[in-house]
C-alpha cells in the first residue's frame, strides 16, 4: 500500500512541476531586457549578426512555442546551452551541486542537532526562565537577516580572531582536504542554520507541550517514570512528526539562504550559479536551476508524508 501512495503522489507532482515550470518561464520572459543585451556593449556587433542570434536562440518566437520547445527538450533529458558559456546547463548544474548540497546537508543535521535539544529543555518546563530566555533568543536568530549574520561572523571569526577563512571552499593553495574543506564550512553552515535554529526551537517547543498533555503521557507519569524517561520514551517520536514537516518545506528556504550565504562567503554552488545567471539573462540556466528546486521540494514532500507513517502507525496509506 506504501508503493502505490508514493506512485499516486508522484502522478500528482506532475501537474504540480508543470504548473512551476509555466509560471517561472512565463515570468522570465516579462522581465524587462533580453539574454541579448549583453551583446550590445560590443560596438563592432551589426544589426544583422544581433538579428542571426536571435533566431538561433530562437527568440524571435512567440512565448508559447520557446516554452514548449524548451519543454519537449528537457522530456528528452536535455536543459539546452548557456548562452553566455555555450555549454550543456546539466554539467553547470551538476559541477555546482555538490558544493550546496553538503553546505545544505550540514545546516540540516546542524539544525536537528541543536533545535531538537533546546526545544525539549524549553518544554520540559512552560513559562520558566529557561523557557523564557530560550524563546527570545529564538526570535532573535528568526528576524535576523543572513547576511548581517555572515557579515558579523566573518569580521569576528576571520578578521578579529582570525581562526577561519573569510570565504571560498578550499584554500587559494590548491590542495584540497577534507579539513580544509570543514574549516572553509562552518562559517557557511553556521549562518545558514541561523534562522533554521530559532525556528525550529519554537516548533519542536510547540510540539512537545501539545504532547505532554496526551493521556498516555499522563499514564506513563502515573506508573512512577521520571520527567525525562517519560519525554525521551513516550513523546519525543509524536513530537517530532510536526518538524519533520518544517524540515520538509525548509527545501526552498534552504535554497532561498544558499543564494545569500553563497554570494557573502564565495561559495561555488547553485546560488551563486542562480545569481550570475539572472544577472546574464542566461534563461536555460535558470530554468535549469528552478527544475532541480521544484522536483526537489516535491520529492521532499512525498519522502516528509512517508515519513509520518514511520513515525506514528496509526496512520494509513490510501
Amino acid at each position: 500500500m506504501k508503493w502505490k501512495y508514493v506512485l499516486k503522489r508522484l502522478l500528482m507532482a506532475i501537474p504540480t512541476f508543470l504548473g512551476i515550470t509555466i509560471l517561472a518561464y512565463f515570468i522570465l520572459n516579462l522581465a524587462p531586457g533580453s539574454p541579448l543585451d549583453a551583446m550590445l556593449a560590443d560596438p563592432g556587433i551589426t544589426p544583422d549578426e544581433l538579428e542571426r542570434r536571435r533566431v538561433a536562440l530562437g527568440l524571435d518566437q512567440p512565448v508559447i512555442v520557446q516554452y514548449l520547445s524548451w519543454l519537449g527538450q528537457l522530456f528528452q533529458g536535455n536543459m539546452g546551452f548557456s548562452y553566455s558559456t555555450q555549454r550543456p546547463v546539466a554539467d553547470m548544474i551538476l559541477e555546482r551541486l555538490p558544493a550546496t548540497a553538503s553546505l545544505a546537508a550540514c545546516s540540516i543535521v546542524l539544525s536537528l542537532l541543536v533545535s531538537i535539544p533546546l526545544g525539549i529543555y524549553a518544554a520540559s518546563k512552560p513559562n520558566s526562565k529557561r523557557d523564557y530566555i530560550s524563546g527570545g533568543i529564538s526570535l532573535l536568530m528568526m528576524a535576523t537577516p543572513n547576511f548581517f549574520v555572515g557579515l558579523v561572523f566573518i569580521y569576528l571569526f576571520a578578521i578579529v580572531f582570525q581562526i577561519l577563512p573569510s570565504g571560498g571552499m578550499y584554500s587559494s593553495s590548491g590542495v584540497r582536504t577534507f579539513p580544509d574543506l570543514a574549516r572553509h564550512m562552518v562559517m557557511p553552515c553556521l549562518v545558514l542554520s541561523f534562522q533554521q535554529i530559532g525556528g525550529w526551537v519554537r516548533h519542536m517547543r510547540s510540539s512537545m507541550l501539545e504532547v505532554m498533555q496526551e493521556d498516555y503521557i499522563r499514564t506513563a507519569r502515573s506508573k512512577g517514570l521520571k520527567r525525562w524517561a517519560v519525554i525521551f520514551r513516550h513523546g519525543l517520536k509524536n513530537a517530532l512528526i510536526p518538524v519533520i514537516t518544517v524540515v520538509g518545506m525548509s527545501i526552498p528556504s534552504l535554497v532561498g539562504g544558499a543564494v545569500v550565504t553563497e554570494q557573502v562567503f564565495g561559495w561555488p554552488g547553485i546560488g551563486s550559479l542562480m545569481v550570475t545567471a539572472i544577472e546574464g539573462r542566461d534563461y536555460p540556466v535558470i530554468m535549469g536551476i528552478t527544475v532541480m528546486i521544484a522536483a526537489a521540494v516535491l520529492l521532499a514532500n512525498i519522502l516528509t508524508d512517508v515519513a509520518y507513517g514511520l513515525l506514528d502507525p496509526r496512520i494509513s496509506y490510501k
